[in-house]
């Protein structure tokens, strides 16, 4: 399973922006994919998960009611739809994926693949 993940850039406070990732390989029926960001010297915190099927979505508390992940089963890919950004959510964001839901969701250890990182800076 290889992911690819893009569309990150320069924003300016109160803008959106949408990351993409594009999954190669495996069955994704039963997978759990999650968008994780880094900033510099804080530990890899997890935005958003979702089962592939669509049965179960989750947010982390900090981008509640402001980003929304969904994915595309066509096109293999997920999104993350991130609207009302402030300059605390300047950060690497990176896709993850894993064969199954966890009720650990949010931990960072619990996914075998990963993406790339893309960088979003909000920023006026």
């Amino acid at each position: 399973v290889q992911l690819q993940a893009s569309g990150g850039g320069l924003v300016q406070p109160g803008g959106s922006l949408r990351l993409s990732c594009v999954v190669s390989g495996g069955n994704l029926f039963n997978y759990a994919l999650g968008w994780f960001r880094q900033a510099p010297g804080k530990e890899r915190e997890c935005v958003a998960a979702m089962r592939w099927s669509g049965a179960r979505t989750v947010y982390g508390d900090s981008v509640k009611g402001r980003f929304t992940i969904s994915r595309d089963n066509a096109k293999r890919t997920v999104y993350l739809q991130m609207n009302s950004l402030n300059p605390e959510d300047t950060s690497v964001y990176y896709c993850a994926a894993r064969a199954s839901w966890t009720v650990n969701w949010s931990s960072a250890s619990e996914y075998n693949y990963w993406g790339q990182g893309t960088l979003v800076t909000v920023s006026s």
